[in-house]
């Protein structure tokens, strides 16, 4: 087993969740550090503090880690090792539009650093909603809690979470606005699907197998669909999900980083800038999807009423909070072309949706059939195609199909499957997305993270598809029934050029 670069060394630092007692804090980050608490993995010296408008005191706070933990975490909560975590637990409350918050929470910081002897390296977690980014790192910065890089000994370090923005003006504005406070290289935009170890695993699969990069191309692949679909409807997140809908919500990030990793070129080094350079590259390379083109290369469409697994699911304009006439699209998907030399002609496919058949998320790639001689000769009945799906969620793995011949006498063949699964083959639970991400954070190490232009360059290919759907959209969006996979368009979409969608 060799390592794919140096180990991680997190540094003693205070970790500042400002929404902490949000969704996101008592769901993952606590849970997270919950479990690299137990692994061992996080530094020496550490504290973590929760801040909001919520009025808590430190016992509070604890309480309610303890319940997210409880119910959340990925290993059980041990009743022997808990009051040592906990220990390190503290709260600060504060509204997010007040300046004596930030001083506030400056006092406190200094206070619990001089009592655990830490240096003051300070992360700060943005888990709040994008419109408030601007506002919290101005405060940061009035109350001189945020300083640049080689102005201290000690580090400060900020983590934005999606959405960033919601179109490319307002991305560039926030980024902007960050950049004023922080260096780029302070600044760790996170998106938790590239922390999730079946996509860290697409470089290694591609990159250290002498089996998949001499066919990765236009030459051997045909196709290639990337999916991420989700089973559940909007519910608690009408809202913001009206709002956002799935392109914003998901295809701006999530898929779209999902594309670079299967598209790049192969790095010269792990480093995080070259990995990242890498990435951005395929974005520069994204045939824009401009006008009338969005009637021809995109689909979207809402979830109609209708019974899943015995359970009754209102159709997305009948959900609470939602508008009656809303055009927002619970249901997306993309043709898109890369213009390089090695994706030349090759079509990408992107779906997602919410209320579909089943919770999955996988990249499937298509190759080219083989001549028509030999095994392949028959028209009506070719042979299918090789396929590697790659697994992320909630399976986490891969399989390749290939032809076999079927045993006996005669010449015929069939289909098989190889399969790899994580939990099987090294025996225990992959971690989750936040722990390896907030450990690279308190490393310093920005290979997983958004840089700016990759922000921006999304939003640029992302904005016109939005302006387009507004110039041609219809009063009415195409509707799916729940526990399906999508609309009939979605599967013309695809089937216009004699292709379907993996199933």
């Amino acid at each position: 087993m060799s390592e794919l670069s140096h180990p991680l060394q997190p540094q003693p630092c205070t970790l500042v969740i400002f929404g902490g007692s949000g969704d996101l804090s008592r769901r993952k980050l606590l849970p997270a550090l919950y479990n690299l608490f137990l692994d061992g993995a996080l530094p020496d010296n550490y504290a973590v503090v929760g801040t909001g408008r919520t009025q808590l005191s430190d016992d509070d706070f604890r309480k309610l880690a303890r319940e997210g933990v409880a119910k959340y975490s990925r290993q059980p909560l041990q009743d022997t090792v808990w009051p040592k975590f906990e220990q390190r637990l503290f709260w600060v409350s504060g509204a997010l539009t007040q300046p004596q918050s930030y001083l506030d929470l400056r006092a406190r910081l200094s206070d619990i650093e001089a009592k655990l002897n830490l240096p003051g390296n300070r992360i700060f977690y943005l888990a709040i909603p994008p419109t408030a980014i601007v506002l919290a790192v101005e405060g940061l910065w009035k109350a001189g809690l945020a300083h640049s890089v080689g102005d201290h000994k000690t580090f400060s370090r900020v983590i934005i979470e999606k959405p960033i923005g919601r179109d490319l003006n307002s991305a560039r504005e926030i980024n902007e606005a960050v950049s004023q406070v922080f260096d780029e290289s302070q600044v760790f935009r996170i998106d938790h699907y590239l922390g999730k170890e079946t996509v860290q695993n697409l470089l290694v699969i591609r990159f250290a197998n002498s089996i998949f990069e001499p066919i990765w191309n236009y030459k051997n692949i045909d196709h290639v669909q990337i999916t991420v679909s989700e089973a559940e409807g909007v519910g608690t997140r009408a809202s913001y999900y009206e709002e956002a809908g799935a392109l914003r919500d998901m295809v701006q990030n999530h898929l779209l980083q999902l594309l670079c990793l299967i598209a790049m070129e192969p790095p010269y080094s792990l480093d995080a800038n070259v990995v990242r350079d890498a990435r951005m590259d395929v974005l520069r390379c994204l045939r824009p999807i401009i006008g009338k083109d969005v009637l021809k290369y995109t689909v979207r469409a809402q979830y109609s009423s209708g019974t899943v697994r015995n359970k009754e699911v209102p159709g997305y304009r009948r959900e609470a909070d939602i508008k009656p006439d809303s055009t927002t699209e619970t249901y997306v998907a993309i043709k898109l072309f890369l213009e390089n030399w090695r994706w030349s002609g090759v079509p990408f496919f992107l779906r997602t949706g919410k209320a579909l058949a089943k919770r999955s998320s996988e990249v499937v790639v298509y190759f080219k059939d083989v001549p028509q001689i030999l095994f392949n000769t028959d028209p009506e009945h070719p042979l299918a195609p090789n396929v590697l799906t790659l697994k992320i969620q909630p399976e986490e793995g891969m399989s390749l199909r290939v032809i076999s011949k079927v045993p006996g006498t005669k010449a015929k063949t069939h289909p098989v499957e190889m399969h790899f699964s994580y939990g099987e083959a090294f025996g225990v639970p992959s971690p989750e997305a936040y722990e390896r991400l907030l450990l690279d954070v308190m490393a310093g190490d920005a290979s997983l993270f958004m840089r700016r232009d990759a922000v921006e360059a999304s939003w640029a290919w992302i904005t016109p598809i939005i302006d387009g759907w507004q110039q041609f959209g219809t009063k009415w969006l195409p509707e799916y029934a729940p526990g399906t996979m999508g609309p009939i368009e979605a599967e013309r979409l695809i089937q216009s050029d004699g292709r379907n969608w993996h199933t």
